[in-house]
Protein backbone atom coordinates (compact mmCIF):
# COMPACT_ATOMS: atom_id res chain seq x y z
CA UNK A 1 0.00 0.00 0.00
CA UNK A 2 1.44 3.25 -1.06
CA UNK A 3 0.78 6.79 0.28
CA UNK A 4 0.79 9.83 -2.01
CA UNK A 5 1.40 13.35 -0.71
CA UNK A 6 -1.14 12.51 2.40
CA UNK A 7 -4.17 12.38 0.64
CA UNK A 8 -4.12 9.32 -1.66
CA UNK A 9 -4.05 6.27 -0.93
CA UNK A 10 -3.26 3.42 -3.90
CA UNK A 11 -4.25 0.09 -2.74
CA UNK A 12 -3.81 -2.84 -4.96
CA UNK A 13 -6.06 -5.66 -2.87
CA UNK A 14 -9.28 -5.98 -0.71
CA UNK A 15 -7.43 -6.01 2.12
CA UNK A 16 -5.36 -3.11 2.26
CA UNK A 17 -8.99 -1.45 1.38
CA UNK A 18 -9.87 -2.71 5.02
CA UNK A 19 -7.43 -1.56 6.03
CA UNK A 20 -7.68 1.78 4.86
CA UNK A 21 -11.48 2.02 6.10
CA UNK A 22 -10.11 0.41 9.31
CA UNK A 23 -7.92 2.95 9.44
CA UNK A 24 -9.10 6.64 8.35
CA UNK A 25 -12.29 8.44 9.85
CA UNK A 26 -12.91 9.84 6.04
CA UNK A 27 -12.90 8.37 3.12
CA UNK A 28 -13.66 8.53 -0.83
CA UNK A 29 -12.96 6.34 -3.58
CA UNK A 30 -11.39 7.37 -7.43
CA UNK A 31 -11.18 4.34 -10.09
CA UNK A 32 -10.56 5.82 -13.80
CA UNK A 33 -11.00 9.07 -12.97
CA UNK A 34 -13.48 9.67 -15.60
CA UNK A 35 -15.87 11.67 -13.99
CA UNK A 36 -14.41 13.94 -12.13
CA UNK A 37 -16.80 15.55 -10.07
CA UNK A 38 -17.19 12.68 -8.36
CA UNK A 39 -13.86 11.89 -7.35
CA UNK A 40 -12.44 15.13 -6.18
CA UNK A 41 -11.07 14.73 -2.91
CA UNK A 42 -12.60 17.35 -0.38
CA UNK A 43 -11.07 18.74 2.78
CA UNK A 44 -10.17 15.65 5.56
CA UNK A 45 -10.77 13.03 3.05
CA UNK A 46 -8.38 10.42 2.27
CA UNK A 47 -9.22 9.41 -1.15
CA UNK A 48 -8.74 5.77 -2.25
CA UNK A 49 -6.75 5.23 -5.88
CA UNK A 50 -8.48 1.53 -6.60
CA UNK A 51 -7.19 1.38 -10.21
CA UNK A 52 -4.82 -1.43 -9.24
CA UNK A 53 -8.10 -3.07 -8.37
CA UNK A 54 -8.68 -4.65 -11.92
CA UNK A 55 -8.88 -7.85 -14.17
CA UNK A 56 -11.91 -10.12 -15.18
CA UNK A 57 -11.90 -13.10 -12.83
CA UNK A 58 -14.59 -15.50 -14.34
CA UNK A 59 -16.05 -15.29 -17.36
CA UNK A 60 -18.55 -17.78 -18.96
CA UNK A 61 -19.95 -17.11 -22.40
CA UNK A 62 -22.25 -19.80 -21.77
CA UNK A 63 -23.61 -18.85 -19.16
CA UNK A 64 -23.64 -15.02 -20.70
CA UNK A 65 -21.94 -14.13 -17.16
CA UNK A 66 -18.76 -12.49 -16.07
CA UNK A 67 -17.09 -11.38 -12.78
CA UNK A 68 -14.62 -8.69 -12.33
CA UNK A 69 -12.75 -6.53 -9.71
CA UNK A 70 -14.45 -3.25 -9.76
CA UNK A 71 -11.42 -0.94 -10.87
CA UNK A 72 -11.82 -3.14 -14.27
CA UNK A 73 -11.76 -0.44 -17.75
CA UNK A 74 -14.52 -0.73 -19.37
CA UNK A 75 -13.24 -0.90 -22.64
CA UNK A 76 -11.58 -4.08 -21.66
CA UNK A 77 -14.73 -5.50 -20.59
CA UNK A 78 -16.29 -4.41 -24.20
CA UNK A 79 -12.96 -5.99 -25.82
CA UNK A 80 -13.22 -9.15 -24.34
CA UNK A 81 -17.35 -9.52 -24.99
CA UNK A 82 -16.96 -8.75 -28.24
CA UNK A 83 -14.88 -11.43 -28.69
CA UNK A 84 -17.26 -13.93 -28.26
CA UNK A 85 -19.93 -11.24 -29.64
CA UNK A 86 -21.65 -10.18 -26.51
CA UNK A 87 -21.96 -6.91 -25.04
CA UNK A 88 -23.11 -4.80 -22.36
CA UNK A 89 -26.47 -3.69 -24.03
CA UNK A 90 -26.98 -0.44 -21.88
CA UNK A 91 -24.52 1.19 -24.01
CA UNK A 92 -22.29 2.30 -20.74
CA UNK A 93 -20.45 5.89 -21.11
CA UNK A 94 -17.20 7.65 -21.12
CA UNK A 95 -15.50 4.22 -21.40
CA UNK A 96 -12.83 5.60 -23.51
CA UNK A 97 -12.45 8.23 -20.60
CA UNK A 98 -10.96 5.46 -18.45
CA UNK A 99 -14.63 4.28 -16.77
CA UNK A 100 -14.75 1.06 -15.06
CA UNK A 101 -17.44 -1.15 -13.44
CA UNK A 102 -17.26 -0.44 -10.11
CA UNK A 103 -18.08 3.54 -11.00
CA UNK A 104 -20.18 3.03 -13.37
CA UNK A 105 -22.55 0.85 -10.24
CA UNK A 106 -21.87 3.62 -8.31
CA UNK A 107 -23.04 6.51 -10.45
CA UNK A 108 -25.65 4.32 -11.89
CA UNK A 109 -24.74 5.17 -15.45
CA UNK A 110 -26.66 3.99 -18.29
CA UNK A 111 -26.43 5.03 -21.96
CA UNK A 112 -29.05 4.85 -25.06
CA UNK A 113 -29.72 0.71 -25.13
CA UNK A 114 -31.25 1.40 -21.44
CA UNK A 115 -34.40 2.19 -23.79
CA UNK A 116 -35.00 -1.25 -24.92
CA UNK A 117 -32.98 -3.74 -22.73
CA UNK A 118 -33.42 -1.45 -19.10
CA UNK A 119 -29.70 0.08 -17.32
CA UNK A 120 -26.88 -1.12 -15.41
CA UNK A 121 -29.21 -2.53 -12.32
CA UNK A 122 -30.78 -4.60 -14.62
CA UNK A 123 -27.55 -6.03 -15.56
CA UNK A 124 -25.77 -6.35 -12.39
CA UNK A 125 -26.76 -9.81 -10.35
CA UNK A 126 -23.65 -9.99 -7.86
CA UNK A 127 -21.37 -7.55 -5.82
CA UNK A 128 -18.74 -7.41 -2.95
CA UNK A 129 -18.29 -4.51 -1.46
CA UNK A 130 -16.10 -3.39 2.23
CA UNK A 131 -18.75 -1.23 4.40
CA UNK A 132 -17.74 1.15 7.45
CA UNK A 133 -16.64 -1.33 9.82
CA UNK A 134 -14.11 -2.44 6.86
CA UNK A 135 -15.52 -5.94 6.62
CA UNK A 136 -16.43 -7.45 2.79
CA UNK A 137 -20.22 -7.83 2.35
CA UNK A 138 -21.18 -10.20 -0.68
CA UNK A 139 -24.83 -9.41 -2.40
CA UNK A 140 -26.68 -11.18 -5.26
CA UNK A 141 -24.79 -14.09 -7.05
CA UNK A 142 -22.88 -15.20 -10.00
CA UNK A 143 -25.26 -16.76 -11.74
CA UNK A 144 -28.54 -15.07 -13.53
CA UNK A 145 -31.35 -16.88 -11.47
CA UNK A 146 -30.27 -16.07 -7.87
CA UNK A 147 -32.64 -15.25 -5.39
CA UNK A 148 -30.16 -15.16 -2.32
CA UNK A 149 -30.28 -12.53 0.14
CA UNK A 150 -31.13 -8.84 0.68
CA UNK A 151 -30.89 -7.01 -3.11
CA UNK A 152 -27.52 -4.96 -2.36
CA UNK A 153 -26.83 -5.09 -6.12
CA UNK A 154 -29.72 -3.02 -6.81
CA UNK A 155 -28.56 -0.80 -3.57
CA UNK A 156 -25.22 0.33 -4.66
CA UNK A 157 -26.52 1.05 -8.33
CA UNK A 158 -26.36 4.80 -8.19
CA UNK A 159 -24.97 5.85 -4.06
CA UNK A 160 -21.72 7.36 -5.26
CA UNK A 161 -20.07 5.46 -3.08
CA UNK A 162 -21.76 6.29 0.42
CA UNK A 163 -22.89 2.89 1.43
CA UNK A 164 -19.39 0.93 0.59
CA UNK A 165 -16.52 0.35 -1.46
CA UNK A 166 -17.45 -1.92 -4.56
CA UNK A 167 -14.51 -4.33 -5.20
CA UNK A 168 -16.15 -6.73 -6.82
CA UNK A 169 -18.81 -7.41 -9.65
CA UNK A 170 -20.69 -9.67 -11.65
CA UNK A 171 -23.19 -9.07 -14.67
CA UNK A 172 -25.15 -10.72 -16.97
CA UNK A 173 -24.50 -9.87 -21.23
CA UNK A 174 -26.53 -10.20 -24.33
CA UNK A 175 -25.37 -11.69 -27.32
CA UNK A 176 -24.51 -8.56 -30.11
CA UNK A 177 -27.03 -7.82 -33.07
CA UNK A 178 -25.23 -8.82 -36.13
CA UNK A 179 -25.25 -5.36 -37.67
CA UNK A 180 -27.63 -2.37 -36.62
CA UNK A 181 -29.12 0.59 -38.63
CA UNK A 182 -29.99 3.72 -37.61
CA UNK A 183 -33.01 6.28 -38.93
CA UNK A 184 -31.94 10.12 -38.30
CA UNK A 185 -35.40 12.53 -38.52
CA UNK A 186 -35.04 15.80 -38.74
CA UNK A 187 -38.32 18.23 -37.36
CA UNK A 188 -38.16 21.83 -37.35
CA UNK A 189 -40.16 22.12 -34.07
CA UNK A 190 -39.65 20.26 -30.72
CA UNK A 191 -43.52 19.11 -30.45
CA UNK A 192 -43.53 17.34 -33.56
CA UNK A 193 -40.63 15.59 -32.86
CA UNK A 194 -41.79 14.63 -29.29
CA UNK A 195 -45.05 13.38 -31.10
CA UNK A 196 -42.64 10.79 -33.30
CA UNK A 197 -40.66 9.96 -30.13
CA UNK A 198 -43.98 9.17 -28.46
CA UNK A 199 -45.68 7.09 -31.29
CA UNK A 200 -42.79 5.34 -31.48
CA UNK A 201 -41.74 4.33 -27.88
CA UNK A 202 -45.61 2.84 -28.18
CA UNK A 203 -44.83 1.17 -31.56
CA UNK A 204 -44.50 -3.00 -32.08
CA UNK A 205 -41.10 -1.40 -33.52
CA UNK A 206 -38.06 -3.54 -32.03
CA UNK A 207 -36.32 -0.41 -31.23
CA UNK A 208 -33.09 -0.68 -29.68
CA UNK A 209 -32.18 2.87 -28.95
CA UNK A 210 -34.15 6.39 -29.18
CA UNK A 211 -32.85 9.73 -28.42
CA UNK A 212 -33.53 12.96 -29.43
CA UNK A 213 -31.38 16.03 -29.71
CA UNK A 214 -32.11 19.79 -30.19
CA UNK A 215 -29.49 21.17 -32.69
CA UNK A 216 -28.65 24.17 -34.42
CA UNK A 217 -30.47 23.02 -37.89
CA UNK A 218 -33.51 21.42 -35.77
CA UNK A 219 -34.86 18.76 -34.05
CA UNK A 220 -33.24 15.40 -34.20
CA UNK A 221 -34.81 11.83 -33.64
CA UNK A 222 -32.44 9.03 -33.31
CA UNK A 223 -33.73 5.34 -33.98
CA UNK A 224 -31.52 2.60 -33.98
CA UNK A 225 -32.33 -0.91 -34.66
CA UNK A 226 -30.54 -4.21 -34.33
CA UNK A 227 -30.95 -7.52 -36.30
CA UNK A 228 -30.07 -9.13 -39.49
CA UNK A 229 -27.94 -7.33 -42.06
CA UNK A 230 -30.36 -8.38 -44.94
CA UNK A 231 -33.43 -7.32 -42.91
CA UNK A 232 -32.63 -4.00 -41.46
CA UNK A 233 -33.09 -2.05 -44.87
CA UNK A 234 -36.47 -2.95 -45.24
CA UNK A 235 -37.21 -2.68 -41.08
CA UNK A 236 -35.89 0.86 -41.67
CA UNK A 237 -38.06 1.68 -44.06
CA UNK A 238 -41.17 0.58 -42.79
CA UNK A 239 -39.95 3.05 -39.84
CA UNK A 240 -39.36 5.79 -42.26
CA UNK A 241 -42.89 5.21 -43.95
CA UNK A 242 -45.10 5.60 -40.58
CA UNK A 243 -42.78 8.97 -39.26
CA UNK A 244 -43.36 9.99 -42.89
CA UNK A 245 -47.40 9.27 -42.74
CA UNK A 246 -48.00 10.60 -39.10
CA UNK A 247 -45.46 13.82 -38.03
CA UNK A 248 -43.88 14.44 -41.34
CA UNK A 249 -40.22 14.93 -40.93
CA UNK A 250 -38.68 17.58 -42.87
CA UNK A 251 -35.79 15.18 -43.61
CA UNK A 252 -34.58 11.39 -43.27
CA UNK A 253 -31.52 9.58 -43.58
CA UNK A 254 -30.98 5.98 -43.36
CA UNK A 255 -27.82 4.79 -41.25
CA UNK A 256 -25.67 1.24 -42.20
CA UNK A 257 -22.54 -0.37 -41.92
CA UNK A 258 -21.35 1.87 -44.61
CA UNK A 259 -22.07 4.88 -43.33
CA UNK A 260 -22.28 4.88 -39.47
CA UNK A 261 -24.68 6.91 -37.24
CA UNK A 262 -22.31 9.55 -35.30
CA UNK A 263 -24.77 10.06 -32.69
CA UNK A 264 -24.08 6.69 -30.94
CA UNK A 265 -20.54 6.58 -30.46
CA UNK A 266 -20.94 10.73 -29.45
CA UNK A 267 -23.79 9.60 -26.96
CA UNK A 268 -20.96 6.96 -25.23
CA UNK A 269 -17.68 9.41 -25.23
CA UNK A 270 -20.06 12.80 -24.51
CA UNK A 271 -17.90 14.43 -26.66
CA UNK A 272 -20.74 16.34 -27.96
CA UNK A 273 -21.02 18.51 -24.68
CA UNK A 274 -17.32 20.06 -25.21
CA UNK A 275 -14.72 20.57 -22.70
CA UNK A 276 -16.15 24.16 -20.81
CA UNK A 277 -19.16 22.58 -19.41
CA UNK A 278 -20.79 20.83 -16.68
CA UNK A 279 -22.36 17.49 -17.71
CA UNK A 280 -25.52 16.90 -16.18
CA UNK A 281 -27.59 13.86 -15.74
CA UNK A 282 -31.12 14.48 -15.41
CA UNK A 283 -34.20 12.33 -14.84
CA UNK A 284 -37.59 13.55 -16.92
CA UNK A 285 -39.86 12.24 -19.01
CA UNK A 286 -41.35 12.71 -22.15
CA UNK A 287 -44.25 14.85 -21.18
CA UNK A 288 -42.10 17.53 -18.86
CA UNK A 289 -39.48 17.81 -21.89
CA UNK A 290 -41.83 20.18 -23.84
CA UNK A 291 -41.42 23.06 -21.25
CA UNK A 292 -38.23 22.40 -19.53
CA UNK A 293 -36.33 21.80 -22.74
CA UNK A 294 -37.57 25.90 -23.61
CA UNK A 295 -35.97 26.99 -20.20
CA UNK A 296 -33.20 25.34 -21.59
CA UNK A 297 -32.12 26.64 -24.76
CA UNK A 298 -32.68 30.08 -23.19
CA UNK A 299 -29.77 29.62 -21.22
CA UNK A 300 -27.68 28.41 -23.74
CA UNK A 301 -27.55 24.50 -22.92
CA UNK A 302 -26.66 21.94 -24.99
CA UNK A 303 -28.95 19.10 -24.82
CA UNK A 304 -29.77 15.77 -25.38
CA UNK A 305 -32.61 13.13 -24.27
CA UNK A 306 -32.10 9.60 -24.17
CA UNK A 307 -33.62 6.59 -23.40
CA UNK A 308 -36.89 7.61 -25.19
CA UNK A 309 -36.70 10.66 -23.58
CA UNK A 310 -36.70 9.79 -19.98
CA UNK A 311 -33.04 10.85 -19.43
CA UNK A 312 -31.93 14.22 -20.49
CA UNK A 313 -28.10 14.96 -20.74
CA UNK A 314 -27.29 18.84 -19.92
CA UNK A 315 -24.24 20.97 -20.95
CA UNK A 316 -24.45 23.66 -19.09
CA UNK A 317 -21.68 26.33 -19.40
CA UNK A 318 -22.89 29.39 -17.23
CA UNK A 319 -22.35 28.54 -13.64
CA UNK A 320 -23.93 26.00 -11.92
CA UNK A 321 -26.29 27.63 -9.85
CA UNK A 322 -29.04 29.30 -12.53
CA UNK A 323 -29.52 25.05 -13.26
CA UNK A 324 -29.44 24.55 -9.40
CA UNK A 325 -32.68 26.95 -9.20
CA UNK A 326 -34.17 25.57 -12.94
CA UNK A 327 -34.13 21.99 -11.18
CA UNK A 328 -35.75 22.89 -7.71
CA UNK A 329 -38.82 24.97 -9.60
CA UNK A 330 -39.39 22.12 -11.62
CA UNK A 331 -38.95 19.62 -8.93
CA UNK A 332 -36.27 17.87 -10.84
CA UNK A 333 -32.39 16.47 -9.30
CA UNK A 334 -29.37 16.26 -10.92
CA UNK A 335 -25.94 14.46 -10.97
CA UNK A 336 -22.73 16.38 -11.68
CA UNK A 337 -20.43 14.51 -13.50
CA UNK A 338 -17.96 16.27 -15.93
CA UNK A 339 -16.94 20.30 -15.22
CA UNK A 340 -16.16 22.63 -12.63
CA UNK A 341 -19.46 21.43 -10.17
CA UNK A 342 -18.43 21.66 -6.52
CA UNK A 343 -20.84 19.08 -5.29
CA UNK A 344 -22.97 16.01 -7.46
CA UNK A 345 -26.60 16.29 -6.53
CA UNK A 346 -28.05 19.45 -7.43
CA UNK A 347 -31.61 20.68 -7.66
CA UNK A 348 -34.65 18.71 -5.86
CA UNK A 349 -34.04 15.98 -4.06
CA UNK A 350 -35.82 14.02 -1.47
CA UNK A 351 -35.44 10.62 0.12
CA UNK A 352 -32.29 12.12 2.08
CA UNK A 353 -33.90 10.18 5.59
CA UNK A 354 -33.78 6.99 3.46
CA UNK A 355 -30.38 6.90 2.22
CA UNK A 356 -29.22 8.06 6.10
CA UNK A 357 -31.17 4.87 7.77
CA UNK A 358 -29.44 2.27 5.27
CA UNK A 359 -25.84 4.24 5.82
CA UNK A 360 -26.26 4.57 9.57
CA UNK A 361 -26.38 0.18 8.85
CA UNK A 362 -23.35 -0.20 6.78
CA UNK A 363 -21.67 3.15 7.44
CA UNK A 364 -22.53 3.27 11.29
CA UNK A 365 -19.00 5.61 12.13
CA UNK A 366 -20.10 7.52 8.73
CA UNK A 367 -16.68 6.74 7.27
CA UNK A 368 -17.91 6.84 3.55
CA UNK A 369 -20.03 10.95 4.44
CA UNK A 370 -18.01 12.44 1.44
CA UNK A 371 -21.29 13.66 0.35
CA UNK A 372 -22.70 14.53 3.86
CA UNK A 373 -22.63 18.26 2.66
CA UNK A 374 -25.30 17.78 -0.05
CA UNK A 375 -29.03 16.10 0.26
CA UNK A 376 -28.75 12.68 -1.40
CA UNK A 377 -31.38 10.37 -3.17
CA UNK A 378 -30.35 6.91 -3.47
CA UNK A 379 -30.72 6.13 -7.52
CA UNK A 380 -32.25 9.06 -8.56
CA UNK A 381 -29.95 9.24 -11.58
CA UNK A 382 -31.14 6.27 -13.04
CA UNK A 383 -34.36 7.56 -13.56
CA UNK A 384 -36.46 5.14 -12.92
Amino acid sequence: MTTLENTFIKVETVAEIQDAVRGHSRIGVRGGGSKPVLSTPIDQTTLLDLSALRGVTVYDPGEFTFTAKAATPLTEVEAMLAEKGQYLPFDPPLAEDGATLGGTVAAGLSGPGRFRYGGVRDFLIGIRFVDGRGEEVRGGGNVVKNAAGFDFPKLMVGSLGKLGILTELTFKVFPAPPATGTLRAVYADLNPALDALNRLAKSKFDIDALDLAPLADGIVLWVRLGGLPNALPDRLERLAALLSAADAPQHMERHGADNPAPHWPEMKRMSWCGDDATLVKIPVTPARIRTFDAELARQGAIRRYSAGGNTAWVAWKAPIDGLESLLQRRQLAGLCLLGMAQRPWIGHLPGRALVQRVASTLDPMNKFAVLDAYPVKANVNEGD
